[in-house]
């Protein structure tokens, strides 16, 4: 009864805690961080991502990647495939939906201006060898455990449950 009245009762608590150990001056220094760490992003790239919106930005940026994918094929898919393999948490993508090819990139308030330069560099690696190695881009990732997924089928065979593969050895 508790949750159809109250929602996520859990997530309130989370939330909660969250701005209690904050304080209300915390709360203004986090949010002025987000805010500041977007921008920062927004500027740094807006010179090879194009930016639908074109101007300050609030706790997230979009750009698109149309430009890639006109100019080379590659798309906000292979874009943050690539980005994984920087070791980089990839950007949502498609989203929102009146964007063509959207990046949306939302750093957090806890990001490093090391972090942030970090993600712009590769961010702008990956435009780089759009141009140079479009079908390098396309097939990223390429540094990490499971290669590029085919997403198409992967939603028409789910597989929702697990089986230990033959020969992994699987013991504890």
């Amino acid at each position: 009864q508790m949750r159809t009245f109250g929602g996520n009762f859990g997530m309130h608590v989370r939330a909660y805690a969250y701005i209690r150990a904050n304080g209300d001056a915390g709360l203004r220094q986090v949010t002025d961080d987000a805010v500041l760490a977007a921008n920062y992003l927004r500027v740094s790239l807006d010179d090879d991502y194009d930016l639908p919106f074109d101007r300050v930005c609030k706790h997230e940026v979009v750009f698109s990647a149309r430009r890639q994918k006109r100019e080379s094929g590659v798309t906000a898919l292979d874009i943050a495939k690539a980005i994984l393999d920087e070791g980089i948490h990839p950007p949502t993508i498609y989203f929102p939906l009146i964007v063509d090819e959207a990046l949306m990139i939302e750093p957090t308030e806890t990001e490093t201006m090391a972090d942030l330069d970090r993600f712009a560099e590769a961010m702008l690696a990956i435009d780089r060898e759009s141009i140079e190695d479009p079908e390098g881009v396309k097939r990223a990732p390429t540094r990490t455990p499971v290669r590029r997924l085919d997403e198409a089928r992967a939603a028409r065979s789910l597989v929702l449950t697990w089986q230990e593969l033959e020969g992994s050895g699987g013991g504890a």
